[in-house]
């Protein structure tokens, strides 16, 4: 069901621009670490994975795009307390992520972060994105009983499905390539590593989802 046909609409807006927000950050957090670490610093390469960038000049970007998406988690209310758990998980972990470090490893970027937690973090980073998956593929395709769902909202509920699918296939290909040594990215040649290149897709997948649950593409008529 559309979300203008629930009741509450005065609550509702803002409940839209919570998603969309939600959406353009984890759209737009991959290419701004590139470019602001390209355009700022010396490093002149990309990173072995999107987590790195906390070692790098754009560390504070890296933790306040995430403390904002934390932040719009949080606060986020959805249909039943399902959501409303599933969204403070995903603040929680997401909040792990920007302040328990992956280890420095062997950046070259002229920035270390004091503190580095690479076993915490990448329980947090794998946490966060397992939530995000549980939103595409079984909370965000729901409809409200006893109502049809439009054909907006059908495919609106394609394309959510197909963005989970995306994000947990990304984490079982980093999953694969880290467990293999990195493996996959030696044979395949490739000058990013799967990690970063499964990070990147799996946030667009990510983004693309909440802004199609706010309606910002394929709104209903």
């Amino acid at each position: 069901m559309s979300t203008k046909e629930r009741k509450g609409q005065s609550q509702l807006i803002p409940l839209l621009w919570v998603r969309r927000s939600i959406g353009f950050l984890g759209i737009l957090l991959p290419p701004a670490l590139v470019l602001g670490t390209m355009l700022f610093s010396h490093c002149d390469f990309i990173l072995g994975a999107v987590s790195d960038y906390y070692h790098s000049i754009v560390r504070d970007v890296f933790v306040g795009v995430i403390c904002v998406i934390a932040l719009f988690l949080f606060t986020y209310r959805g249909y039943d307390k399902t959501d409303d758990i599933a969204a403070n998980l995903a603040c929680f972990f997401a909040l792990g992520v920007a302040f328990l470090p992956t280890s420095a490893k062997e950046i070259n970027c002229g920035e270390y972060g004091f503190y580095q937690f690479p076993v915490l973090h990448n329980i947090c980073a794998v946490s966060f994105f397992l939530v995000i998956t549980y939103f595409s593929l079984f909370q965000f395709p729901q409809t409200e009983k006893d109502h049809e769902p439009t054909p907006e909202k059908q495919k609106r509920n394609r394309v959510y499905r197909t963005c989970g699918y995306i994000m947990l296939a990304s984490i079982i290909l980093i999953g694969l390539d880290e467990l293999l040594d990195r493996a996959l990215t030696k044979a395949l040649g490739l000058p990013f590593t799967i990690m970063f290149i499964g990070e990147w897709v799996a946030l667009w997948a990510f983004g693309t989802s909440w802004l199609v649950k706010g309606e910002f593409i394929l709104e209903d008529n």
